[in-house]
């Protein structure tokens, strides 16, 4: 029996339209779907490796238990919930709610009511401690617009701008934010070829950078002094559209008076870029063609200190050149699986984004529009006293994968009197819990577009660039003799067994901006719901219904024609530019003896995040297709920078900072400025297992320390621009 259907794939936030091939009840065979509207064939790596992910020979079909030895041994799914829900009842009765937390990871994100059941879980229990990896990410996108509004008209389309500006993002592997994921190398290709002049800055000359009109190479770290010196020349030269910023934008006096002294030639000694391709990019950014695109930064900015001003700044940037949608254009993004909403031509103006909710009990931490502080849930747990962390759950998440400061973390998640992991594999994670719930994948569940439409309100330039949906059935049938669950029905286990009901909330935004009001959904303890009818009800508001969406086994672009509306004429609400919080940040950035800081000899490198084409994160690294024999993350190096060292492709060396050390093996990469290091995060074992690096590879997460320097606001250390060492060889 063999069997071709559309689906989709749901490995990464891309949400790829793909066939799947199932021969006799087995997932044979995943490819690019050429009648997908919207994809039109495409796919990567990791999605065409989905049936060597769903066919792993070590993948969990049983749940597990630890047992006294330290071994596991398989159990009922309702037996793992049944002791699981008692521990659980018996830590809330001794140490409350607070005691009890989930993290939910990007692995999460394929199953569209996962983190919601979890969010729904801890509400039942009254526990507030809910957590995500976006503040261990790009944080700063949040923290941003809070402080600086939002432009209720939407974002533009890339396919139509004239120039285009990305700073520490490669939206060519990470297929994210910036360019459309739908074969972002070929759109990027396209763009160029048809005209849009592209700016890029980053240390490295990325497969992005490859085709950038402009590429600023500077040193790590000072994306906020390149972006406060491109407003510079803006404002100096009057580059900016004093149209738009008189009727919508204020603050400019204050962020004029904090770039004033970053002139040319101070960005240029400080980041070590000429001055003139600064002053040429801001003057191309501002005035090329007729209509000028938008800013973007990825995990780069974000990993080094400073990454909320410098979403911040990019936000500037933006708004005094005036790149938003005005009244009477279209909207890029309509929405169709999300409601309905009036795009208006106006500012929603500054709020709250941080001090509220919830207050940690390290570091003055608190909630934030990017969510609790992920780098202090270590600290939680390992500080004894009321409102002490004493059981997790993990929902498609590793945090000894992910997190930073790796040996805290993993002596954390040992002292907990309850770990529970939400997994498809041993992960490193699940290696230390005491119940790993076994889960079925994407395929084996009912899938949609929704979650991946929703990015939009995580930032601007991602998600569909039109109104597109798929909806997608179960492709196969769990493996024979398996006992496997879904993550949400995990947490309505639960809840049953704990005599609760739970309330599943859709959200369409982000802190005070939200497009419409959230859907509620009673789930009932007695209630059992498929997945299928879960999903209709959280469709039960979107543009195009639910039922209509299925109508499409492809994906359908749907005929939406709305236009921009004209400003409210009682608006009054204004997109600030000179937010105090930020423009006192600017001024430390302004005030820092980057010099010393520069000055150690022991640590004259720099370390940089590095994505890879073929995992995303932890996902993938296991697959043979994927690692093609190298099972470890190589120390990328420039060539000159090795010769210096006397190092060989290959060698073994340890890549040291101030925190930690872990091995690596060294190779050449020509792309990067000489010193600047990079590799892969997500890679490593535990941390007595570097013994066996040339099969897991390295931890970068070890070489950072959670709490020496970080964000005041999220709670981020810093895990980019770091300062390490590279000698040859390994203890």
């Amino acid at each position: 029996m063999q069997q071709t259907v559309p689906t989709i794939c749901r490995l990464c936030p891309a949400h790829c339209g793909v066939l799947a091939t199932v021969v006799d009840g087995r997932l044979a065979e995943v490819r690019g779907d050429p009648d997908n509207p919207l994809f039109k064939g495409y796919t990567c790596p990791k999605g065409r490796a989905l049936p060597e992910l769903h066919n792993d020979p070590e993948r969990l079909l049983h749940s597990q238990k630890r047992q006294p030895d330290g071994g596991y041994a398989a159990v009922p799914v309702s037996q793992a919930m049944d002791e699981i829900a008692a521990k659980l009842q018996a830590l809330i009765a001794t140490h409350g709610p607070r005691s009890v937390a989930i993290y939910t990871g990007t692995n999460g994100a394929p199953y569209p009511a996962s983190a919601g059941s979890g969010s729904a879980f801890l509400r039942a229990i009254g526990s507030p401690m809910f957590f995500t990896p976006n503040t261990i990410d790009q944080p700063g996108k949040q923290i941003a617009a809070a402080a600086h509004g939002h432009w209720l008209g939407g974002d533009l389309e890339f396919e139509s701008a004239d120039s285009w500006l990305l700073v520490g993002l490669n939206p060519v592997i990470s297929k994210s934010t910036g360019v459309p994921a739908r074969n972002p190398a070929q759109k990027l290709k396209d763009a160029v070829l048809r005209g849009m002049k592209l700016i890029v800055v980053d240390p490295r000359r990325t497969e992005t950078a490859k085709r950038a009109a402009i590429h600023i190479q500077p040193r790590p770290g000072e994306d906020p002094t390149i972006l406060a010196g491109l407003l510079h020349v803006i404002i100096a030269e009057k580059l900016y559209d004093q149209a738009f910023v008189a009727e919508h934008v204020t603050g400019l006096e204050a962020l004029a008076a904090q770039v004033a002294d970053f002139t040319p030639d101070y960005v240029a000694r400080r980041a070590e870029v000429p001055a003139a391709q600064l002053i040429e990019a801001a003057r191309l950014f501002a005035t090329y063609g007729e209509r000028g695109g938008m800013v973007h930064l990825g995990t780069g900015p974000s990993f080094a200190t400073h990454g909320n001003l410098a979403e911040y700044l990019a936000l500037c940037l933006t708004t005094l050149c005036g790149r938003w949608p005005r009244a009477g254009e279209a909207v890029h993004r309509p929405n169709a699986m999300l409601p309905a909403y009036t795009a208006k031509a106006q500012a929603m103006g500054p709020y709250q984004g941080w001090g509220y909710g919830e207050r940690l009990r390290v570091r003055g931490l608190t909630d934030a529009a990017c969510g609790l502080p992920t780098a202090a849930l270590a600290d939680e747990i390992l500080l004894d006293g009321e409102g002490q962390v004493r059981a997790l759950v993990c929902i498609g998440s590793n945090p000894m994968a992910a997190w930073p400061d790796q040996r805290k973390t993993q002596r954390a998640l040992e002292k907990l009197e309850l770990l529970v992991t939400l997994d498809v594999t041993m992960s490193l994670t699940s290696r230390l819990a005491d119940y790993v719930v076994a889960t079925k994948m994407t395929l084996e569940t009912p899938g949609m577009t929704q979650r991946s439409e929703m990015l939009k309100y995580y930032t601007s330039g991602i998600g569909f660039s039109a109104p597109y949906a798929q909806y997608s059935p179960r492709i196969v049938e769990p493996p024979a003799g398996s006992d496997l669950i879904e993550e949400w029905e995990v947490f309505h286990g639960l809840a049953k067994r704990l005599d609760r009901d739970l309330t599943l909330t859709v959200y369409y935004g982000f802190g005070a901006f939200m497009e419409a009001p959230p859907v509620q959904i009673p789930l009932g303890r007695n209630d059992a719901p498929t997945t299928e009818e879960l999903f209709a009800k959280m469709c039960a508001s979107a543009r195009i219904p639910f039922e209509e969406v299925c109508r499409h086994p492809h994906g359908q672009v749907f005929e939406v024609d709305e236009r921009v509306q004209p400003k409210d004429a009682d608006c009054r609400e204004r997109l600030d530019v000179g937010a105090a919080h930020m423009m006192d940040e600017l001024a430390e950035v302004a005030a820092f003896d980057f010099v010393a800081e520069r000055s150690d000899p022991d640590f004259p490198f720099r370390l940089i995040p590095r994505r890879a084409n073929n995992f995303l994160n932890s996902t993938g690294l296991r697959a043979a297709k994927l690692h093609r024999g190298k099972m470890y993350n190589p120390t990328f190096m420039h060539p000159d920078d090795m010769a210096a060292l006397d190092l060989q492709v290959g060698d073994r060396i340890t890549l040291s900072s101030r925190h930690d050390r872990i091995p690596g093996v060294v190779e050449a990469d020509a792309s990067l400025r000489r010193g600047v290091v990079t590799t892969h995060h997500c890679f490593g074992g535990l941390v007595d297992e570097d013994d066996r690096f040339m099969e897991q590879g390295g931890n970068v997460g070890r070489l950072v320390a959670n709490d020496a320097e970080y964000d005041p606001i999220t709670g981020i250390p810093r895990m980019g621009n770091v300062p390490v060492q590279v000698t040859l060889g390994w203890p």
